[in-house]
């Protein structure tokens, strides 16, 4: 990644907005993080907390000018959109229910966006915001940073080039353990976002983990969800939200595969499984080891497979920053989507082509299919595990 493909084609980096993820805030840091790791944006200005002192604070200290330091979305893009230099992108991060409202806005003032998963908290919103890109031709890229890592990249090449044979079964699931305990709150203290429905969305298991499970189960293998049959509910006591759902499949080819998700699996970290198995071989990657891919094949030796190691592929090289043998991990995998949606932006906003192996970051599609296939195990899970088709 020693050239860069935005300054070649603009003759400058992207002029990014953020909204949300300031103080306090730990994927706030890490889109920063991201856009800053590759040298393709520049912050230039943001409204990064509901509070406008807070916000200003933090616009201070990200380094934006201080008259391009906001308080208010709306103030914000209609300023930008009146300047000569004014942004190019912007980057959402806030609660759940703010996504549709705030990637709208930004399409409206005709820029690109990046922006956290769920696309919505409803489907009708999913689907608003999916077919308003699809009418400004602008590029959507929604962060399920897990499609970002070079071995999930591997994966997926793997398959499109044949190496599993027809796809049969697969297991995804993704396991954590940051809500085993009640919620502890003062009286009268709001609801933390995630534990409010209204804000969080209907499944905040789904919505928070969920989404990454079934987005990564589509990334590698191509395949869509045609029917789910699904169990949501919650694990801890006296809790009104979702903590653990589970679900049979059945893939768009006839594959059948298992899902499961909990954030309520006390003492567990981060485990994001996925096993893919075709009737040539089977692959399997956890996110807690990220650097390896393991491949069976049927007829041969069990294979390791590692970034910028033998056998890797151009889909996966791509994604790699340091040589054979060193770690990459969380950050730089969602810099691999800002890369990627930087090189797209440039590559429209310059009548250019981009590599085409920078076209594979989620987009509002992906973020479709993921509420879709949400509402679906809802459905199934109010109708006792029942099948339910997806559109």
């Amino acid at each position: 990644m020693e050239l860069n493909p935005v300054i070649e084609m603009l003759g400058r980096k992207l002029r990014l907005a953020i909204i949300g993820g300031g103080p306090g805030s730990f994927i706030g840091g890490v889109h920063r993080m991201a856009a800053r790791m590759d040298n393709r944006y520049d912050l230039v200005t943001g409204v990064f907390s509901s509070d406008p002192l807070r916000s200003r604070r933090a616009a201070q200290a990200y380094g934006v000018e201080p008259q391009r330091a906001c308080s208010d979305v709306t103030e914000m893009l209609d300023a930008e959109s009146g300047r000569p230099d004014g942004a190019d992108v912007v980057a959402i991060m806030t609660p759940n229910d703010t996504h549709h409202t705030y990637a709208t806005a930004a399409l409206d003032h005709g820029l690109d966006v990046i922006c956290d998963k769920p696309l919505a908290n409803t489907l009708e919103e999913a689907r608003q915001l999916y077919n308003r890109v699809r009418q400004s031709g602008l590029v959507f890229c929604l962060t399920h940073n897990y499609t970002g890592y070079p071995m999930v990249r591997q994966a997926r090449a793997m398959v499109e080039a044949g190496d599993l044979g027809h796809i049969r079964m697969l297991q995804v699931e993704y396991v954590q353990g940051g809500k085993a305990r009640p919620l502890q709150r003062e009286p009268g203290a709001a609801l933390p976002w995630r534990f409010d429905p209204s804000r969080g969305g209907p499944s905040v298991v789904m919505g928070d983990i969920g989404s990454h499970a079934h987005n990564l189960l589509r990334y590698i293998t191509g395949l869509e969800v045609a029917q789910v049959a699904a169990e949501m509910g919650h694990i801890v006591p006296d809790r009104d939200i979702d903590d653990y759902a589970g679900a049979l499949l059945r893939l768009s080819n006839g594959a059948r595969g298992s899902f499961w998700v909990t954030q309520a699996a006390a003492g567990v970290e981060n485990c994001l499984k996925i096993r893919v198995c075709g009737s040539a071989g089977t692959l399997e990657w956890w996110q807690e080891f990220p650097q390896r891919l393991t491949f069976r094949p049927l007829d041969g030796r069990v294979q390791t497979c590692t970034p910028n190691g033998p056998g890797s592929l151009p889909l996966s090289r791509r994604a790699c920053r340091i040589v054979s043998g060193h770690p990459e991990g969380f950050p730089e995998a969602f810099a691999n989507l800002y890369s990627d949606a930087a090189e797209a932006i440039a590559a429209r906003r310059s009548a250019a082509q981009p590599d085409p192996l920078a076209l594979t970051f989620p987009t509002a599609l992906d973020g479709l299919k993921g509420v879709e296939f949400v509402e679906a195990a809802r459905q199934s899970s109010q109708s006792n595990g029942a099948w339910v088709a997806l559109s």
